[in-house]
């Protein structure tokens, strides 16, 4: 009878020892993993992180130039490749590679011998026909003596008169081939037709030059002022016609980077159609260049002043977010709570972005950390590179 007792007592016993060794192991494990460097306090940490650390910037009103941006190549005004007119060996070259010319300078030398004895030669074939038509005349008054007293026939005097005719018509003859000489010897003096910048020598002096020749002996072109040809999409050209209609248009050429400005020019001409295949039209700025910075041939970005919106709200591109329902930013309250906000936006420009609806000038937006947020949100402000900081923990 005891022994049927003492069985549950000594099972209750054991089931009091297993749960005190449970406790006690439970009990060293909260102690251990309480002296783990990093896992005290991380309930104050979690509620710590409630607070998203952002950058902010409070929209403004200030007055905002709208641009319009198109890839160009530089072009001389005129570029002319420099021929002889005549043929000839060429003789001398006169500029330097490079060298600035004036219109008129003689930029190189046809041998002008030939050219010479044959402008001679047109004016000794002047002076005998000259004087064959003082001996003419003479002879005709002579024969009009004759017939006025019936010693010679009328037939005879027209005869004469004809000889006289056709020695005047040789000179004019003469004096035309004298002019044609003339001219092809001035042509051996091959001059600067503007004013300009030589190019690199293509021909060197001694050898044979034609006028048929395709190769020029050098190119010439002016850089001051010069042109810039760029395309802007065909959308655009309604907002171009209407600027241009309001006065002058500038235009700044910039780098191929589009970030340094080589020039300022203004919009000389607009083309006068589309091309269809790419949808854009042409246009052509003029730039006064007078420091040569835009070279021909250069590849630039033509930077087109549309318009200046006065008086615009303006916030900075980073805060304008897209959602599901458009656009929107992230508004800070005075509780340094955020909440969503949607906006609608106008042309970007650089650092700005025109809000033309949704914001008032002074109201505070996010500019960083804006994927951590929630609306009502509490937020910390803090500067962008620490915000960036903390968007990367």
């Amino acid at each position: 009878m005891e022994s049927q007792l003492a069985k549950p007592a000594r099972k209750r016993r054991r089931g009091l020892v297993i749960a005190a060794i449970c406790a006690v192991l439970a009990l060293g494990g909260l102690v251990y993993w309480s002296q783990i460097p990093g896992t005290a306090g991380a309930g104050a940490r979690g509620k710590a992180r409630t607070s998203v650390p952002v950058s902010v910037a409070s929209a403004s009103r200030q007055d905002v130039p709208i641009y319009l941006t198109g890839l160009g190549t530089v072009q001389a005004l005129f570029t002319v490749a420099i021929h002889t007119q005549v043929d000839g060996k060429l003789q001398d070259v006169f500029f330097k590679e490079g060298q600035r010319v004036q219109k008129g300078d003689v930029l190189a030398k046809i041998d002008p011998r030939l050219y010479q004895a044959a402008l001679d030669q047109a004016k000794a074939r002047k002076a005998i026909d000259e004087a064959a038509l003082v001996a003419a005349e003479k002879d005709l008054v002579r024969f009009s003596t004759l017939v006025q007293r019936n010693a010679e026939t009328q037939q005879n005097l027209d005869l004469q008169q004809s000889k006289v005719d056709q020695a005047k018509a040789s000179i004019d003859a003469d004096v035309a081939a004298i002019e044609t000489a003339q001219t092809n010897l001035d042509y051996t003096d091959i001059v600067a037709p503007h004013d300009g910048r030589m190019g690199v020598r293509l021909v060197d002096p001694g050898n044979v030059v034609h006028a048929s020749d395709q190769a020029a002996i050098a190119m010439l072109t002016q850089t001051q002022p010069t042109a810039v040809l760029f395309t802007l999409p065909a959308q655009t050209l309604d907002d171009v016609r209407a600027a241009v209609a309001r006065g002058e248009v500038e235009v700044a050429a910039y780098d191929r980077d589009n970030v340094r400005s080589l020039s300022s020019g203004t919009l000389a001409t607009i083309d006068n159609m589309i091309d269809q295949t790419t949808a854009t039209y042409r246009l052509k700025a003029m730039f006064a260049n007078a420091d040569e910075t835009l070279w021909p041939g250069e590849f630039v970005n033509a930077r087109l002043l549309l318009d200046v919106r006065k008086d615009a709200v303006v916030v900075p591109p980073v805060a304008v977010q897209r959602g599901p329902h458009g656009l929107f930013a992230w508004v800070l309250k005075a509780d340094n709570t955020v909440e969503p906000r949607p906006i609608t936006t106008g042309a970007t420009t650089g650092d700005h972005t025109i809000v033309t609806s949704g914001l008032a000038a002074g109201e505070r937006i996010v500019t960083d950390g804006q994927y951590k947020l929630q609306t009502g949100a509490a937020v910390t402000i803090t500067p962008p590179r620490a915000a960036a900081q903390g968007d990367q923990s």
